[in-house]
This record gives structure tokens, sequence and C-alpha cells, in this order.
């Protein structure tokens, strides 16, 4: 446990300092081409509501599966030889777990490209990370859709999978991550993957159920060292924190909007569809790029307030496994 412990914290600051280099091979685009690979062989148009749904369990239980025992076969074979190799290992597979720096580095792309003036490079950076349509977007609204990918993005990007790993290693934030990433895949409400999806979106709620609250908790306590506003961000954080369709995505968002002192969500289009959003926070002036470098800020300081808790998560581990050993 003393060597996960020293995983974490090495992959945390790897991930700060490397971010995700496009040349690399990355784990989570491993698992989305499993994902759609599975997909193919399981899914069957025209079969019945329930058949779909023992469909999508069944490749929720083969991806969770096969990447799970993968990350613990590795760090295990690696064991075999060296435990600085296993821990090495680790370390990588923590570090690729993780989405800080990435997070910053997509933002920031929008940001420059509306400090630049450039309204149509903006709505295509950002149209990278978000899912709504931003052909039509202006630049506030391009910026608010930036700043709100920062915001739902600092928990299942950075606190949970911290979160995973501090109790389970490496291997448990391949698992947290393997149903993250197929929820972002299958778990729609359209009619392709009404059904097929259930499973996957319904374990992805139940595993952000507790960072989710963690995250915007953390969140808040994070306003003050960057010098914004924690008193907003709690106030937002307790009205606002459960305005949205999912039960997690909100608590970060609240919190993000009342630390910035601006309005998040409302109604978008997906896909040429309008669909209707609660707004969270308070309009009490209008967004600009500038909001990106403050969500940012909060991020990193959110990040860093994760690790500190998950540190201590991982030694209480290490006691108790010491003393049931």
């Amino acid at each position: 446990m003393v060597y996960h412990l020293i995983a974490l914290i090495a992959g945390f600051l790897l991930d700060l300092l490397l971010g995700d280099p496009y040349w690399m091979p990355h784990p989570i685009r491993l698992i989305g081409r499993f994902v759609s690979a599975i997909e193919r062989v399981l899914y069957k148009e025209g079969a019945s509501a329930s058949s779909m749904r023992w469909r999508g369990a069944a490749l929720v239980i083969i991806v969770t599966g096969m990447s799970t025992a993968c990350a613990v076969a590795l760090i295990w074979a690696c064991s075999m030889v060296n435990v600085w190799l296993a821990t090495a290992v680790e370390s990588v597979i923590c570090y690729q777990m993780l989405a800080t720096k990435q997070l910053k580095v997509e933002s920031m792309k929008v940001h420059d490209a509306l400090v630049a003036g450039s309204l149509d490079q903006a709505r295509t950076n950002v149209g990278m990370i978000v899912g709504r349509d931003t052909a039509d977007l202006d630049e506030s609204e391009v910026a608010q859709a930036a700043v709100e990918t920062v915001a739902e993005n600092a928990s299942d990007g950075v606190i949970a999978p911290l979160l995973f790993m501090a109790v389970f290693g490496a291997a448990g934030g391949v698992f947290y991550k393997s149903v993250n990433t197929m929820d972002s895949m299958v778990g729609y409400k359209n009619d392709r993957y009404r059904h097929f999806g259930t499973v996957a979106a319904r374990l992805d709620d139940v595993l952000n159920w507790i960072p989710a609250r963690v995250s915007g908790v953390l969140m808040c306590l994070a306003a003050a060292p960057v010098r914004l506003d924690a008193a907003g961000a709690w106030r937002i954080f307790k009205r606002d924190r459960k305005k949205h369709a999912s039960p997690n995505s909100a608590y970060t968002e609240a919190a993000c909007a009342g630390a910035l002192g601006v309005q998040l969500g409302g109604s978008h289009y997906y896909f040429g569809k309008l669909v209707e959003k609660p707004t969270i926070g308070d309009a009490l002036r209008p967004i600009c790029a500038q909001d990106i470098v403050r969500a940012n800020r909060l991020l990193y300081m959110t990040a860093f307030f994760g690790l500190v808790l998950c540190s201590c998560i991982a030694w209480c581990v290490m006691l108790c496994a010491g003393v049931f050993a």
C-alpha cells in the first residue's frame, strides 16, 4: 500500500507536468475502441427493450472486467520482477487516469481564440470538448461552454479517479474510467442507446455519487485560496447543486458558478434539437474569456485539495491493511 500511495502522488505530478500528449498511446482511447468493438458484437437492431438492457449489461461486464484485469495483471507481472518497476508502471497508469492539465490545455485553446478575436476558431475549439452545437454560439456562450466543461470534469476527470485510486490503487482508477468512458459513449437517452446504455449510465451515476459531492465541497474550499468568491460558491452550491437531470453533474458546476459570480447551465441545442435545462448560479455579470482562466485556477486548487484528501485516504487504507494483515 505504501507503493500505491507513491504511485498516486507520482501519477498526479506526472499529469500536471505532461498532460495528454497526442503522440502517446492512451488507455482511455484503447478502452473506447474496445467499447466500440464489443458494441458491434452485442448490439442487435430491433431487439426488445429487455434484451437490449441485458446486452448492455454484458457490455459493462466485459469492458470493466477486461480493462481492470489487464491493469491488475500488468502491475502484478511487474512486481514479480521488481517492486519499483511495478510502482513506476502503476504511477504511469495513475497519471493516465487523470486529466487536470489536459482540461486546462483544451479550454485555454478556447480562451486564446476568443482573446485573439477569432470567434469561429473559438467555436471550433470548444466544439472539441462539449457535446452541444457550437456553430451559432456568441462569445459569451462559447466562454460559458468552456467554463462548464472545466467545472463538470473536475469531478469525473480528476477527483473521482483520485478517490478510486486512493482506495483500490491504479486498477481502481481503470475500473472507474472504463465505466465513465462507456457512459460517455452509450449512456444517451436516444433511440439507439435508450435501453442498451441503461446499465452503463446507471453504474456511472452510482460510482460518481460520492465523488461529485466531494468535488463540489472541495471546489467551494478552493475558491478562497485562488481569490474567488468562496461565500458565493457555498451559497450557490447549496442552492443549485441538484438542478440537473443527472444526479451528479450540477455539484461542481454550482460551486464554480458561485465562485465566479456567473450563471451556467440553461437550454442549448444538441444535434439541432433544443434541450431545456435549468440555470445554475446568478447572472451577476456576463461570462467572458477571462472566466476560463479563473475556472482553471479553481480546477487546479480543487485538484490539489483532492490529492491531499486522497493521500490521507490511501494512508488510512494502508494502516487498515496492516492491522488486518
